[in-house]
């Protein structure tokens, strides 16, 4: 099954040079609809007041389970990584496009 979905950067669609939607597929749409997942949840919020690292820790688990619900990707795969103070990479594995990645997926 293919994924085609509109890309959407800096919270608005992204156009083409012609003008028109840009489109994403598969892999990168999985990616993106991970971000929207992630922002929708309100659990970002959350993240961002917390400090401290038992509660922070909580949150993220609460984000996996969350991400984990996805068909598309395969469960026990999704890692959040911090990769600097504040900033979260996730990687996860789908079923049928290999690894994604969703760089900045907390980005606090």
């Amino acid at each position: 099954m293919n994924y085609i979905d509109l890309l959407i950067e800096n919270n608005d669609l992204a156009l083409t040079i012609a003008g028109e939607p840009q489109l994403i597929s598969d892999r990168a749409s999985i990616a993106q609809d991970i971000q929207h997942a992630i922002r929708e949840s309100g659990l970002l919020v959350e993240m961002i007041g917390e400090r401290h690292p038992e509660k922070r820790q909580g949150l993220i688990q609460q984000l996996t389970l969350l991400i984990e619900d996805d068909e598309r990707l395969i469960p026990g795969t999704i890692v959040f990584h911090e990769s600097s103070q504040g900033r979260y990479l996730l990687t996860a594995d789908t079923y049928d496009y290999g690894p994604v990645e969703v760089p900045d997926a907390l980005a606090l």
